[in-house]
């Protein structure tokens, strides 16, 4: 109820307009006079359009009397319009009051508070107040805040279309037309309205290209913005190649083409022409039919027992060919010798001779073979042998005297390296991979000296290490013209059958492995490793595929490999089968994409193999070339690991202040790339990456700012938050994808800066930073704290590239790739060191354990531990792991 003073006013109230307005006619029947008024209808709010005026209705019963009181002051009397029924199921009296407002009077009050009425009824025992009903003037400002900006996109690229409405009351609903046609997002799912009102195209189509419009209207009006014309373009792609054409010559030298039409797709829409060639020629021989000729009779023959005597001649001046006729006649012609009777006699001296003389003939062709055979043998088993057949293998290893021990397999440790034979010279960097403290021992007295510690680099003059003009060379090559001249991103060396290493610095170990004996004996190859730019490289994605790893070359490609390179690379994939279906992918020669593997389907037979692990891969493979791994999802749970970084600048002097956000995939080789950039744009590094889980959700990704000191510091973001789209993430080709807000400081005296920065997926996982530095002082963090210490050399050829000496590598081999019926072979030491799923590859090897050991080599290039891999040997039971042991006093 009401205090006392309000009721006391109210009474005074009832009493002055008892005296003043007519007496209710029909009273409270006596059953009903104890009833409080209730409303049947309570005003609500309205908007005045234009000039004309609102009309408040209150009804009420039981009521005597109703008023209406707006902005706390009683309406007058003479403004009510009254009218008064009769309930004719309750018989209780129906009292309705409405009232007029005009725009006159909301606008007396504009600008102190809103416009508001409400009523109040009386009854005999008692008043109640209706609801409140607020009076608004309706208006629709005629200029938009944001208007839709024409674009030009490629097919399948996501487009967005901006649009922020004019101001108005009632705010105004937005809806977007497309060609004067409107557009319906149930019915076209790629159309989406945000809640902000701006048009997203998902993937665009060809039927896309359109004149696109913002309307928003109210009550009061409608506008429309300028309309933004987008246009889809595609790029040109080349047809396959059409099959070689007839030679031009019938005979001789002629030419043959074949030829492509830019066609799949035709370019539309302003989309770039193919790139290359349309025609393809080459040169071509035809042979040239000849006829065959005979030659010369030759002498008649003795005259025989038969009384003939016969003679011959060959088809061979010319031998036909090329479809040529044969010569036409007989090639054999015989007579009688005698005009008398042949006498039958039996054979005489001059038969035994004869015969004699080809059994004798005989013997010697079978010794003849007999002996070649021998020599071919003894050779084949002199380089088996022949385990230093080079200086580079004779550089670390030093002659010594060793007793032969009684143990099983001694024999192993007494092979010592021919330092007589040297058949060619090689150059390479060579590295100790030990230090001269870290000797190699056994119980019999030294096997090995170390190198010494520092490089030893073997030269040849026709051979150059000048980085520039190795990049030279390789794009002087038709398959490589399009290498980049990138010398931070290429690493290149030198290297024969002791095989070697090449490493591409502050990449997360991009790496090329080059097992001993992939190269054939006598053959040099100069080998490169690059990482290319994705902007250099067209790799078409489709679906829901996404890049997992760096795009990669190595080469030459063609050369001759007798086992298989691994090359191993960073990837962020979170992997699980049953969410990926992850292939392997190799650039052709005539530059298009073929799957070469599909992950955990290989088989034996492959030339290439997968090896995954949490965030690695290793290929082997038997060819070189350029790759990259590409994942499709199988499933919305398909996760990609992504790195979120922050920059700032590393002096400002303004009033704005900005902070990049770089969102990237999580891999050495993009951070090293960013870091460049920002070292270039004078960035400096404000906070440690953070890892986001990014998954194949179709949500954007969002990142806002919050928590920032209002009175030092205020953000010129428009929006509350901003979005990088999906599919520019999902597909892992997009560079340097960042989001930039900009800040600014009140004053020049202000410094600290203090906020949060979230970054997360719409109904996914997120990641905050907490921002908390000086702006005027340089902490920049060491880039080595982020790519780790990487001291090696990119290239290493020969015993320096590896953990495992050459010798005592032999040993193992020849130690474990024979099958042991007790399973101390080969198989047990992949068990041992966690490698038995891929006991099906291994055993298709010609020498499983020398693919087991690359293996290892690969993955424990930078923390290889020697003592273990001794004791998984010495587990198995073999004594070779006596030579790895080093003893305490030398460590």
């Amino acid at each position: 109820m009401y205090d006392v003073f309000s009721q006391v006013y109210m009474n005074s109230f009832s009493q002055y307009y008892a005296q003043h307005v007519a007496t209710v006619t029909n009273p409270l029947p006596a059953a009903f006079s104890d009833l409080l008024p209730h409303f049947l209808i309570e005003p609500e709010d309205v908007y005045i359009v234009k000039n004309k005026p609102v009309t408040l209705t209150c009804r009420s019963t039981p009521a005597t009397q109703i008023y209406f009181k707006c902005n706390g002051e009683w309406v007058h009397q003479d403004d009510h319009m009254i009218e008064r029924t009769t309930d004719p199921s309750t018989g209780l009296p129906v009292m309705e009051v409405k009232i007029d407002i005009s725009r006159q009077q909301v606008e007396k009050i504009f600008g102190l508070e809103e416009f508001w009425c409400q009523c109040v009824a009386w009854s005999t025992s008692g008043t109640q107040k209706s609801q409140k009903a607020y009076v608004r003037i309706a208006y629709l400002r005629k200029n938009f805040e944001q208007e839709p900006l024409s674009k030009e996109v490629s097919l399948d690229q996501e487009v967005l279309l901006h649009c922020h409405p004019p101001e108005g009351v009632p705010p105004a609903e937005v809806e977007w037309l497309k060609n004067e046609d409107l557009i319906d997002p149930i019915g076209d799912t790629n159309y989406y309205i945000t809640v902000d009102h701006n048009l997203i195209i998902k993937q665009a189509r060809l039927a896309d290209t359109a004149n696109y419009t913002c309307v928003a209207k109210n009550i009061v009006a409608r506008r429309r913005s300028s309309s933004a014309t987008v246009i889809v373009f595609v790029n040109g792609g080349w047809s396959t190649w059409t099959a070689w054409s007839a030679c031009s010559a019938t005979c001789g030298r002629g030419w043959q083409k074949r030829s492509r039409s830019c066609t799949n797709p035709t370019p539309l829409n302003g989309g770039s022409f193919c790139e290359g060639q349309n025609t393809m020629k080459s040169a071509c021989t035809t042979t040239c039919p000849v006829d065959g000729g005979w030659s010369e009779w030759s002498k008649w023959s003795a005259c025989g027992v038969d009384c003939t005597v016969w003679r011959s001649r060959e088809c061979s001046q010319p031998v036909p060919g090329g479809g040529g006729k044969d010569c036409q006649g007989l090639d054999l012609e015989s007579k009688n010798c005698t005009n008398e009777l042949c006498p039958h006699t039996a054979s005489g001296p001059e038969d035994v001779a004869l015969y004699v003389g080809i059994i004798a003939v005989a013997l010697c062709l079978v010794l003849l073979l007999i002996v070649v055979i021998l020599v071919y043998r003894r050779k084949k088993e002199g380089l088996d042998a022949d385990v230093a057949d080079s200086s580079i293998l004779t550089t670390g290893f030093q002659p010594v005297s060793i007793k032969p021990s009684k143990q099983e397999n001694s024999h192993l440790l007494t092979i010592q390296p021919d330092l007589t034979t040297t058949t060619t010279s090689y150059q390479g960097s060579l590295r100790s991979r030990h230090d001269a403290n870290n000797k190699f021992t056994v119980t019999n007295g030294p096997l090995l000296d170390p190198l010494e510690n520092g490089r030893h680099t073997l030269h040849n003059g026709k051979l150059t290490t000048d980085p520039a003009d190795f990049m030279t060379r390789l794009s002087t090559q038709t398959y490589f013209k399009s290498l980049p001249r990138d010398t931070a991103n290429t690493s290149y060396g030198t290297f024969n059958f002791l095989g070697g290493r090449l490493t591409i610095p502050n990449s997360g170990n991009i790496s090329l492995l080059v097992p001993p004996e992939a190269i054939p004996r006598g053959k040099i190859y100069e080998v490169y490793l690059t990482i290319q730019r994705k902007e250099d490289v067209r790799l078409p994605l489709a679906g829901c595929q996404t890049l997992l790893t760096p795009i990669v070359s190595c080469g030459p490609p063609g050369v001759v490999l007798t086992r298989p390179v691994i090359l191993s690379m960073d990837h962020c994939a979170e992997i699980n089968p049953e969410n990926w279906a992850i292939k392997l992918k190799k650039q052709s020669y005539e530059g298009t994409w073929e799957d070469v593997l599909q992950v955990g389907e290989e088989l034996p037979s492959d030339s290439y193999y997968c090896q995954l692990e949490a965030d690695k891969c290793r290929i082997f493979m038997e060819q070189l070339g350029r790759f990259t791994l590409v994942g499709e999802s199988l499933s919305m749970a398909a996760t990609k690991r992504l790195k979120l970084i922050l920059f700032a600048p590393v002096c400002c002097t303004t009033l704005e202040y900005s902070i990049r956000v770089y969102c990237m995939d999580d891999t050495q080789d993009v951070f090293k790339e960013v870091m460049q950039l920002e070292r270039q744009l004078g960035g400096r590094l404000i906070d440690e990456p953070q890892v986001l889980l990014f998954k194949d959700s179709y949500h954007n990704l969002r990142l806002s700012i919050h928590d920032m000191p209002r009175a030092h510091w205020r953000s010129k973001l428009l929006a509350g938050y901003q979005e990088i789209p999906f599919y520019h993430i999902w597909s892992g080709s997009q560079r340097s994808l960042h989001c930039t807000f900009t800040l600014e400081r009140l004053s020049l005296s202000t410094c600290e800066l203090s906020c949060r920065l979230c970054v997360w997926q719409v109904e996914g996982e997120g990641q905050s930073f907490g921002i908390d530095f000086n702006i005027a002082k340089d902490t920049r963090a060491l880039e080595a704290d982020f790519f780790g210490s990487d001291t090696n050399a990119p290239a290493l050829a020969g015993p320096s590239a590896f953990q495992i000496p050459y010798l005592i590598r032999q040993k193992i081999c020849s130690s474990l790739d024979a099958p042991c019926p007790h399973g101390a072979d080969w198989r047990l030491l992949a068990q041992r060191l966690q490698l038995d799923r891929h006991n099906s590859f291994f055993a298709s090897k010609a020498s499983p354990t020398s693919v087991i050991l690359d293996l290892w080599e690969a993955q424990h290039f930078h923390s290889g531990n020697l003592n273990h891999l001794a004791a998984v040997m010495a587990e198995i039971g073999k004594q070779e792991a006596m030579i790895f042991l080093v003893s305490d006093g030398e460590c």
